[in-house]
């Protein structure tokens, strides 16, 4: 982590720093929850992946599985690294017990990507499933795609990222969910986590907006459900 700070980019001016890093997150999480809310109340019906399944199953599958687990595995670490800090530090300060949480963590990555990888091909090649695209949810597969890529970057490049998470940004984490927001540590980090960070803001900011609000209907027992076809009819005038 010491190493990963004084390697570091020198850091941007201050203001652009707690633009990015406080005023930002901030208004993320009022579109956020606001949204969302009013999209319950008015549009509960919308809480919908809006299954394509019977259009076209095998490849779904194929990419569908992959991209459920690897993420769930990706956002289940992060939020442990949020949640207990002091737990993940103490489990890294032995190099075996490292490498095992960082070895897994590259390989739920790689598992997500090409479960993600596989869902675009799919919608981009198969001309039924291509016709429901909306283009918000190009933008959120164009979006997703980008952070994927980036967290197996700064995975690569920034190693031992269980560790400064929990030293930096979780730290970085609470101090915005306690009011008290102070960007100065990630202002020190290269821009490749910055701009990963930044990535995550603008999913949560469009999560309102697009399909991903399925993720709030618990339980989300489709993970290990027997496979069934689901149909769905939508208006027209939001196909396009």
């Amino acid at each position: 982590m010491y190493s990963l700070l004084q390697t570091a980019a020198p850091a941007g001016p201050l203001p652009i720093n707690d633009l990015l890093f406080v005023v930002v997150p901030y208004v993320v999480l009022a579109v956020f929850f606001s949204m969302t809310i009013w999209r319950y109340v008015k549009e509960k019906f919308s809480y919908s992946s809006y299954s394509s399944q019977f259009l076209e199953n095998q490849h779904q599958f194929w990419g569908s599985v992959p991209w459920h687990y690897g993420i769930l595995a990706l956002v289940a670490g992060h939020l442990i690294g949020f949640l207990v800090p002091r737990g993940v530090l103490w489990w890294n300060s032995v190099p075996a017990r490292l490498y095992i949480i960082e070895g897994a963590a590259l390989i739920f990555g790689i598992i997500t990507l090409i479960g993600l990888i596989n869902l675009i091909v799919r919608r981009a090649t198969n001309p039924r499933v291509r016709a429901v695209t909306s283009k918000m949810d190009v933008v959120v597969l164009v979006l997703l795609l980008l952070q994927v890529i980036g967290g197996l970057w700064v995975a690569l490049t920034a190693r031992w990222g269980s560790s400064w998470f929990a030293a930096v940004l979780a730290p970085y984490l609470w101090s915005l969910f306690t009011f008290q927001p102070d960007a100065s540590a990630v202002a020190q980090l290269p821009w490749s986590i910055k701009l990963h960070i930044l990535g995550a803001y603008a999913i949560f900011a469009l999560f309102p907006f697009t399909r991903l609000v399925h993720v709030l209907v618990v339980p989300n027992h489709y993970l290990w459900r027997r496979f069934q076809v689901v149909m769905w009819n939508k208006r027209a005038s939001k196909a396009e």
